[in-house]
Order: structure tokens, then sequence, then C-alpha cells
């Protein structure tokens, strides 16, 4: 009686052990397939280092994420404002971008200059992105139609503004320290044309 105690004991000891292997073997399979999409700066970094590759001057190049915002309209999209150092100079450009099944795309892209005439630019699709760069201190608030604007300090008396809307077409405001009201024209497209351009082929 106690042998086959014994044995049926034996069985079940096996038994169980194969339910834990195939158990673990599970998981693990599970967690290999189930890898961590990259994150958004991740992936900005990895495709602003692809794409810098394409350049012919290299060496005079270089790119800096000043500020990031996820979730913006929805979940699954995101905005980024950097600088480019490059021939031209220094440019400041916000993106936007989506995430769908797990991958970022770049979806538009707007650039501007410091120390230009012209103010602010918007992106044309929604949603209706309005920005700009500002180097006058004096410059207290933005408003985009009724959206107030962020401002990101940049660097010493550089700042740039953005402001996300619903409505398309909308009148842009500069609240000075003073509390004076300036409203501004929108940018010539014509006059980052060719940065914009380079941009939207990312």
């Amino acid at each position: 009686m106690f042998m086959v105690n014994k044995k049926q004991l034996e069985k079940r000891m096996m038994t169980i052990k194969k339910i834990v292997s195939l158990t673990i073997l599970t998981l693990i399979a599970l967690l290999s397939a189930c890898s961590n999409p990259p994150t958004f700066e991740e992936f900005f970094d990895d495709k602003m280092e692809e794409l810098s590759k394409d350049r012919d001057n290299q060496d005079d190049y270089s790119y800096s994420l000043v500020h990031k915002e996820e979730s913006v309209v929805q979940s699954n999209d995101a905005i980024a404002v950097f600088t480019e150092h490059n021939p031209r100079g220094e440019q400041i450009f916000i993106a936007y971008f989506t995430q769908e099944d797990g991958e970022w795309e770049w979806r538009h892209t707007k650039g501007a200059e410091w120390d230009t005439p012209v103010k602010w630019s918007a992106m044309h699709q929604e949603p209706y992105i309005y920005s700009g760069a500002i180097s006058d201190s004096s410059i207290k608030e933005v408003f985009a139609g009724r959206k107030k604007a962020n401002i990101i300090e940049v660097e010493g008396d550089k700042r740039f503004w953005y402001a996300v809307s619903d409505e398309k077409d909308v009148e842009v405001k500069m609240v000075m320290e003073d509390g004076t009201q300036e409203v501004v024209e929108e940018l010539d497209d014509e006059m980052l044309k060719e940065s914009t351009d380079r941009s939207n082929k990312r």
C-alpha cells in the first residue's frame, strides 16, 4: 500500500513540475513578445539622428528638444518643440505627432526664426496649432483666438509660444507687460518655405 501511495505521489509531483515548467515557458514567451514600444522621446531622438545622417554637413548640424507635451488633443498624440543649428543659423520648430498601434508618426511641422519681423504661423490641418518665436521681453502673454498660449523659455531672452485650437484662422494677440494689446499678422509662408518643406518630409 505504501508503494502505491509513493508512486501516486511521484506521479502527481511530476505533473505539477510539468505544469510549472509550461507556465514559466509561456510567461517567458509572452514577455518577449510584448516588448515595450519606444517612448516618444526615444522615437524623436532616433528620427532626428536618422535625418541628420542625410545632411551634407553633419558637422554644422545639431538639434535640441526644448519641450514636449503628450496627450495634447487625444491620448495618443504629442507636440515637440525643438531647435536646429544648421548652416542657416538657429531655427526653432514645432511638430505634431500621433501614435497608431504603438508606432509614432510625424504628422506636421512649422518653423520659425529668431528676430524676424513676422511673429507667428499656423498649421492648416486639425488640430490647428498656432506658434511663434518671441525675442521681445516686453511680451507677457499670447492668445490665439480664445486660447491662451503656452510660452516656453528657450535660451536667454528667446522664447517660443504655441496654442492648440479647434478653430481655424483665428486672430493672434500679444499682451505686453504694460497691459497694452497688439494684434499681429500671420507669417508669410514663403519666408520659411524651405525649412518647413524640409521638415515636413520627416
